[in-house]
């Protein structure tokens, strides 16, 4: 009998999700099932602040960009991105972004050593990590922030939870420590689970979850996520192995 087909487990807000699925597929991935099941929602919620003199933007994540647009926010000369998929869609929106490396210290870092002269605004959601604004004034720059949608924790669907319930392997991308708990505290079953986390905090807010393989990204960003998860699914059948220890 054949060994079932994988799942590609998707938990990221929809939009996302389906950009994800779609490199995945462009990049090779084949032979899975995927179910996106957000973990996450985006509501926009607003309003844009007064940009009277901001000279610059900062967007963390691709929601920002697309809550910035959604309100009207206008394409100023300078724009930071934490990373790749968020300069993409900051492209799409009409920006020239300049890029850090994936993660909020590798912005901050960039911005510091640029050191511009104008104000900037770091567009977010209500659920932020970095620091990012309060660290850049820290380091001299004018900068501030404005929280302009909201990330409502969602449960599991019933496909999802049917999945991790049943006898196919699950792939698990996971891109923050948040979604991880949020996983972590819904994920019941005994499929095998194949997890691969965007950091090492994202890895701990796993808990005690049993994975049977944990990868952690040496380099946090979205093209090397893509990378490991098509990979996981091509070594599939080296990769599900008994119960035994969680390697990462």
């Amino acid at each position: 009998m054949p060994p079932p087909e994988p799942i590609l487990l998707l938990t990221r807000p929809e939009a996302a999700s389906r950009q994800f699925l779609t490199a995945v597929e462009a990049g090779g991935g084949s032979g899975f099932r995927s179910i996106i099941s957000p973990l996450i929602g985006i509501e926009v919620t607003g309003p844009l602040p007064d940009l009277q003199g901001v000279g610059g933007v900062i967007f963390t994540s691709a929601n920002g960009v697309r809550a910035y647009e959604a309100l009207g926010g206008p394409v100023l000369p300078l724009c930071y991105t934490v990373g790749d998929a968020t300069a993409d869609a900051a492209r799409n929106a009409g920006f020239a972004p300049k890029i850090a490396a994936g993660d909020a210290a590798s912005l901050v870092a960039l911005i510091l050593a640029e050191a511009p002269e104008v104000p900037l605004l770091h567009l977010r959601g209500t659920h932020a990590r970095g620091a990012v604004a309060e660290r850049l004034r820290a380091g001299g720059l004018r900068a501030g922030e404005a929280v302009i949608y909201d990330q409502p924790a969602q449960e599991l669907s019933a496909a999802a939870k049917a999945a991790l319930q049943g006898d196919a392997p699950v792939i698990v991308p996971l891109f923050s420590p948040r979604s991880a708990a949020q996983f972590a505290g819904g994920a019941h079953g005994d499929a095998p689970l194949l997890v691969v986390a965007m950091s090492r905090d994202v890895a701990a807010a796993l808990e005690a979850l049993y994975v049977t393989r944990l990868e952690i990204l040496a380099r946090p960003d979205a093209k090397e996520m893509r990378r490991v998860v098509i990979d996981f699914l091509r070594d599939l059948g080296a990769l599900v192995k008994p119960r035994g220890s969680v390697k990462g």
